[in-house]
């Protein structure tokens, strides 16, 4: 019995090598005040030596219990994941619940955890598919969550991963957290609240609280000592933190978490979904519900002024409501700088028999082409698989619909370039928002005997102007109402294709050198994730749209 280790002893051994580490690395935690800003619920915290990371693998507890909002993520508060359900997951009364959980949000603050958290389950799940959750759950949410981990809690999380099991608990309901904390942090084991449902709906009503965490389970989970980590202000009022040996709790004005870098993930970020650009918060939210009935007015009058002046006047009267542009110099091979290509003059300059250009770019938004037109001030040609039939009748320039069959499709551009029109073609075939680049179908380096890849990126304020598991039509409406935007445009330097064409190079292998070289000139990762990759991640469909 001699030898047997003491959760106890084990779990301050614990939190000193977390002290330690975190200590050398952030001025939020230090060594030398450790019981101001920790305490126990059995007992004080002792002071003990440092011990080196062998032993703390060696005598590390079996189980750790991570409170989510208590430890895992910088903020406490609940209300923006609740209010991104309430939204996203809302249909068309979505906004409608989203005000009503705005306007409760001072009587949920002075009602306490417990009550608030009952009042935000009920205005935010009520009457809402199980299915319609599911998609924010798994869609939208993680991209929130992630932005808000905190680094010093990720930490001490993945040290328990490494040594031992690690289990979350979350006063959110499961459905919210569970994606997220699977998916994107790779863990196994994940508790929160279970909610009521009839038919296919949520009611709004929360299980009772032993019920809500499947008791048993936690008996089981926890029944060779576990050691909790949580905040003061929660630890109480989470039920699986009661089954522990021990709770190390992080007083609420000392936890000043760093946020935990996008090269730190376990799993990228790549695709995500949703309309709010922004974070939730009350503040943020209520200057959205503020903003919106300007934001209508002022799209209607930059859709007016973009689809009524020519471009050299629209540019700048767009510039002054905060719709902008620039053309970035990319310096290339060849060392002239600028525009090495010079798309417009050489398009100027064709004869009649001359072919068109063929312009290649990564997809950020369905506007893309309408920039790149813009940039060299003359008409292009926009061939799409998949737009609505409201963005159409808005583009100012000519769209051209896609078949997804090879040889129809090639037929279609091979055409439009022999009459010498300029043709953009987003080869990802999707919009892609992170800093990735998807894989660029090779159907376009066989049309021609040179392509000029184009870099572009946007820039949004308050909304995301694209969506795989909402309504398309509105794209172009979300992008014209943001407060600001700013499109970047950059010509990098034309690369030879007639190798391709004369079947003496890979068509494969020049796709993928063109999206490297636009890669490198955003700075983004290139992947070999598709289409079909994105929509089944994020809607479970192939993301065709139909005309109507």
């Amino acid at each position: 019995m001699a030898n047997k280790r003491d959760p106890t002893s084990l779990a301050h051994k614990l939190l000193r090598v977390f002290l330690q580490q975190s200590s050398t690395s952030t001025g939020s935690i230090s060594k030398t005040n450790t019981n101001a800003q920790y305490s126990s619920t059995n007992s004080k915290l002792q002071n003990f030596p440092p011990i080196s990371m062998e032993t703390f693998q060696s005598q590390s507890p079996k189980t750790m219990v991570v409170d989510v909002e208590g430890w895992l993520l910088k903020s406490s508060s609940a209300f923006p994941y609740f209010m991104v359900v309430a939204l996203e997951a809302g249909g068309g009364g979505g906004l409608l619940r989203g005000l009503l959980l705005l306007l409760l949000y001072p009587f949920i603050c002075l009602l306490g955890n417990e009550m608030g958290m009952r009042i935000m389950v009920m205005v935010t799940f009520c009457g809402l598919r199980k299915e319609s959750v599911a998609r924010v759950g798994r869609a939208i949410l993680p991209k929130h969550l992630l932005e808000d981990v905190g680094l010093q809690g990720f930490d001490m999380l993945k040290r328990g991963h490494r040594h031992g099991r690690v289990v979350c608990v979350s006063r959110m309901p499961r459905v919210m957290v569970e994606a997220f904390l699977r998916e994107y942090l790779e863990l196994e084991y994940v508790l929160g609240t279970e909610l009521e449902e009839f038919m296919g709906f949520y009611t709004g009503f929360m299980h009772g609280e032993r019920e809500r965490y499947r008791v048993q389970e936690l008996k089981e989970a926890f029944k060779d000592g576990a050691v909790g980590f949580s905040s003061s202000s929660f630890a109480h009022s989470q039920l699986p933190l009661s089954y522990c040996k021990e709770i190390l709790l992080v007083e609420k004005e000392q936890k000043r978490w760093k946020a935990l870098l996008r090269e730190r993930y376990p799993k990228p970020l790549i695709f995500h979904d949703g309309r709010l650009a922004f974070r939730p918060t009350p503040l943020n939210t209520l200057t959205m519900f503020l903003w919106l009935p300007f934001g209508f007015i002022l799209a209607l009058i930059r859709l007016t002024i973009s689809l009524s002046l020519p471009y050299k006047l629209s540019t700048p009267v767009l510039a002054m409501t905060n719709m902008k542009w620039r053309l970035l110099v990319h310096t290339g091979g060849n060392g002239s700088g600028g525009n090495p290509s010079n798309p417009s003059e050489d398009n100027h300059s064709k004869t009649n028999h001359q072919r068109g250009q063929l312009f290649v770019c990564n997809h950020r938004t369905l506007i893309d082409p309408i920039y790149i037109s813009v940039a060299i001030n003359q008409p292009v040609q926009a061939v799409c698989y998949s737009l609505s039939r409201v963005s159409e009748i808005l583009s100012p320039i000519s769209t051209i619909r896609l078949t997804r069959n090879r040889e129809e499709d090639a037929r279609i551009m091979g055409k439009l370039l022999d009459r010498g029109e300029s043709v953009v073609v987003c080869p990802e075939g999707t919009t892609c928002r992170e800093p990735y680049l998807l894989r660029f179908s090779p159907l376009f380096t066989e049309l021609s005997d040179e392509v000029v890849p184009v870099a572009v990126n946007v820039k949004t304020s308050m909304f995301y102007a694209t969506t795989a598991g909402g309504w398309k039509c509105f794209d172009s409406l979300y992008y014209l109402m943001n407060p600001s935007m700013c499109y970047e445009v950059q010509f990098l330097d034309k690369i030879d294709t007639s190798d391709v064409r004369a079947r003496k190079y890979s068509n494969t292998d020049m796709a993928n050198l063109v999206q490297r070289e636009i890669g490198k000139a955003l700075g983004f990762q290139c992947t070999m994730l598709t289409r079909k990759d994105k929509y089944m991640m994020l809607a479970e469909n192939d993301g065709i749209v139909g005309r109507s």
